[in-house]
């Protein structure tokens, strides 16, 4: 079998494999001038501190409530029973059997350290990748919602809705993201927390400010996604469905609106990408997204290389993640 009869049954060029290994070589190349690198600066290197960054054990203490004496302790099992009597009253608490600190007839104050345990909790890089990911979807389902609702409204021939449209796009996208999210939270935040507050009502957390901003800022841009899919679409489609006897939501919702997801699936998906990175802003307003926990980790542990190196790589385990998510999409769409 000669080179061109193989690259024909396999839809390969004839040099596929050679590029492969000139692919492999280049990032063991870049590996390695990347480990050189690391290795003369000055610094020295922890990664054998950098798991606590994922899950840690914490000690936790049972402390006593009351001043007052161990009367009793009844051990069942992998558990304690520890009675303490003080003047008047009584109190008693089920604790670990393995962590008990204290004896019967010993006498104990309020504070006082009964038994521990440990318990393994979420290290600040976990805690952060949540947030971001809460944070992320949120804004995208939002966002998604608001970019449809102004990209119709920005193709529509009422001057209303066409101009509120257009406002808002350009008022989004010509500002700053960081202003954005600080006049959510200090300006629009701060009166409509007011005004809960005086009507008995609880205030709204930092973190749905910051999902409102986000949602805003990435609507704008989906809006203009929408407005160019629809538009690519030929206009004697909606002639046709309009003659089929369907009116102006059916058309697009049935014909249009399908055609164009295919279109605008791609720079839909850039758009998401950039929101996950784009929530890194969030820290100003004391949300602790996985930009501000790694700032955290690195002002706890003074370990600044080896927790921005992890941040990384998070950010693209998420948005490697999300870009094979929309490939899969597009592949089951082109076959349908």
């Amino acid at each position: 079998m000669n080179e061109t009869t193989q690259q024909r049954i396999t839809a390969k060029p004839a040099n596929y494999n050679r590029w492969v290994v000139i692919f492999c070589l280049g990032v063991l190349v870049f590996l390695g001038l990347f480990y050189y690198a690391t290795q003369k600066i000055q610094y020295v290197w922890r990664w054998n501190r950098t798991p606590i960054y994922f899950a840690y054990q914490d000690d936790i203490d049972i402390t006593s409530t009351i001043d007052g004496e161990v009367s009793a302790i009844a051990i069942d099992g992998s558990k304690a029973r520890i009675t303490v009597l003080g003047i008047g009253e009584e109190e008693t608490y089920v604790v670990p059997a393995k962590g008990l600190r204290v004896d019967q007839g010993d006498f104990i104050s309020p504070g006082d350290t009964l038994a521990s345990y440990k318990k393994w909790k979420p290290g600040l890089l976990v805690v952060g990748l949540w947030i971001t990911l809460k944070i992320s979807v949120l804004a995208t389902i939002v966002g998604v919602i608001i970019g449809i609702i102004s990209g119709l409204m920005r193709i529509s021939d009422n001057p209303a809705l066409r101009w509120t449209s257009i406002v808002y796009v350009e008022l989004i996208r010509g500002s700053p993201l960081m202003v954005q999210i600080l006049v959510w939270y200090f300006v629009l935040g701060t009166l409509i927390n007011d005004l809960l507050s005086a009507n008995g009502w609880g205030q709204i957390p930092a973190l749905w400010y910051g999902v409102a901003s986000l949602a805003c800022f990435a609507g704008a841009y989906v809006s203009e996604i929408v407005r160019g899919g629809i538009q690519s679409i030929h206009r004697g489609q909606t002639e046709a469905a309009r003659s089929l006897g369907m009116n102006y939501a059916q058309s697009m919702r049935y014909i249009i609106l399908p055609q164009a997801l295919r279109r605008i699936l791609p720079p839909l998906a850039g758009q998401f990408i950039s929101l996950i990175k784009d929530s890194s802003l969030l820290g100003i307003i004391a949300i602790r997204e996985l930009t501000k926990a790694a700032r955290e980790a690195v002002t706890a542990t003074l370990q600044p290389f080896e927790v921005y190196i992890l941040l990384g790589l998070l950010y693209l385990v998420l948005t490697f993640s999300l870009s094979m998510y929309v490939q899969y999409l597009e592949r089951r769409m082109a076959t349908s």
